[in-house]
């Protein structure tokens, strides 16, 4: 037998408790994925077990590289039945690693498999869930539904037509799957695909820069729209004239570090207005180092399993731009998430210099991300949000995932949080007030993102 059992993570009575009669069994707001629109809207059918676990995983690719497994075997050209044995060998090895525990969920939660997987079973759980991907009810859309899902925010391209999110509206589907605002091609003057993305764009100044933004956050607001989402590798604020960085960049001159920061503080400016009139909530995520491996992005591309955590000093130039926007009474609501767990207690602080009402808890910490996507950085980040601010009204956990199958790490966040406020009720830190704890897990684990994001 597997550990996934009906108090898996839930180490005490009142654990249990909060878990199996409040969390449960609440729908999941799932409000940052990277799931392709398309195959939601095309009710995309799985060829096989690769595909549906493997395709696209870059978390477990990673660690295939580190068994030593062949290119060959994760990205190459080798038969897929031969890459999934490859992962079957890893797993048994991934003691405390959470891609352990999220494979031991999704075979359970949606193929019953309960046996560990290791390479000596990796023909028998290919086999089975094979059989069952060809059955109707395993379809992209069969997928969503069997996990209780009742928002999906994908990341969407400012260029995008939205044609698959609107043909989902037309369907009538049940699972509300609405765009998010990720314009980090416009507001990264420094990459190398600026000048092509503005050209593709029609886009040939700084005004036009600056009117094109407007209106594509317009589009997206009449298609459902209500988070954008911003991919910082460092925090940028400087205020001088962008119209003429933007003209520099356009001539081919190289621009300084300040140029750069003056051209994206302003493009974030522009937005945080609109986001602003229309109630929108910014995402900013805060201190990835990407494409650290530049033989393996030049094979592959980006989100390949080649980033890692940045170790930058964040507070000032945060508290900078926050109080820009803040000062001119343009701050939107903002959810703050670090990659560096260092910088905890830095969001944690920063929260409180900016709250203000009628919005309860307008600045958020974000849940765990990435490399925090695991139990000790669930239990770490939401420490220190209890720590510091008010983590009765955290909006609680996202997927950030690109895998049809990853829901089930809504359930690994809510039996983490369950067992720790049991574990405080137990140890007398927190009255066993059952009414007060189930509003508390309810908000954190639904209510609250659904109040917060106006679905």
């Amino acid at each position: 037998m597997g550990i996934i059992n009906k108090d898996f993570f839930l180490t005490n009575e009142t654990a249990k408790k909060l878990y199996h009669d409040f969390a449960e069994n609440l729908p999941i707001i799932d409000y940052h994925c990277h799931l392709v629109p398309k195959m939601i809207a095309e009710d995309y059918r799985f060829e096989d077990a690769y595909d549906l676990f493997l395709g696209g995983d870059h978390y477990k690719w990673r660690q295939m590289r580190t068994f030593g497994i062949d290119e060959e075997y994760i990205t190459g050209n080798k038969d897929r039945y031969e890459k999934w044995v490859g992962f079957c060998r890893v797993m048994p090895y991934l003691i405390g690693n959470p891609i352990y525990h999220w494979t031991a969920l999704e075979l359970k939660r949606y193929f019953d498999i309960d046996e560990p997987l290791s390479e000596k079973n990796a023909k028998e759980v290919w086999d089975k869930c094979n059989e069952l991907l060809k059955r109707p009810d395993f379809s992209a859309q069969n997928l969503i539904k069997k996990s209780n899902v009742e928002v999906i925010c994908t990341t969407d391209d400012p260029a995008d037509d939205l044609k698959y999110h609107i043909q989902l509206r037309e369907q009538g589907f049940s699972t509300k799957v609405l765009p998010t605002f990720r314009p980090d091609k416009l507001v990264n003057i420094e990459k190398g695909e600026f000048l092509g993305y503005i050209e593709a764009n029609g886009i040939d100044s700084y005004e036009k820069a600056c009117s094109w933004m407007a209106e594509r956050i317009a589009l997206f607001n009449d298609n459902g729209c209500r988070l954008s989402d911003h991919a910082l590798e460092y925090v940028p604020f400087a205020v001088g004239d962008a119209k003429a960085v933007f003209d520099k960049k356009v001539k081919g001159e190289e621009l300084t570090l300040e140029e750069i920061d003056t051209f994206k503080t302003a493009m974030l400016k522009v937005c945080a207005v609109e986001y602003t009139k229309l109630g929108w909530t910014m995402q900013l995520h805060i201190g990835a180092l990407r494409n650290n491996n530049s033989r393996m992005f030049e094979k592959l591309g980006a989100d390949t399993g080649f980033d890692s955590i940045n170790d930058l000093c964040i507070a000032e130039k945060l508290s900078a731009f926050m109080n820009y926007l803040d000062t001119d009474d343009i701050l939107p609501k903002t959810i703050l998430y670090t990659l560096n767990p260092k910088d905890n207690y830095v969001l944690g602080t920063m929260l409180g210099n900016f709250q203000k009402g009628p919005d309860v808890s307008k600045i958020q910490f974000g849940s765990g991300w990435w490399f925090n996507d695991n139990a000790s950085g669930m239990v770490a980040q939401m420490d220190a949000l209890a720590n510091l601010g008010n983590l009765g009204k955290f909006v609680g956990m996202l997927t950030d995932s690109r895998s049809f199958v990853s829901y089930p790490r809504h359930e690994y966040f809510r039996r983490i949080l369950c067992n720790m406020i049991g574990g405080w009720v137990e140890d007398g830190l927190y009255p066993k007030d059952f009414d007060a704890l189930k509003n508390i897990v309810e908000g954190v684990c639904y209510r609250n993102a659904k109040d917060y994001f106006k679905f």
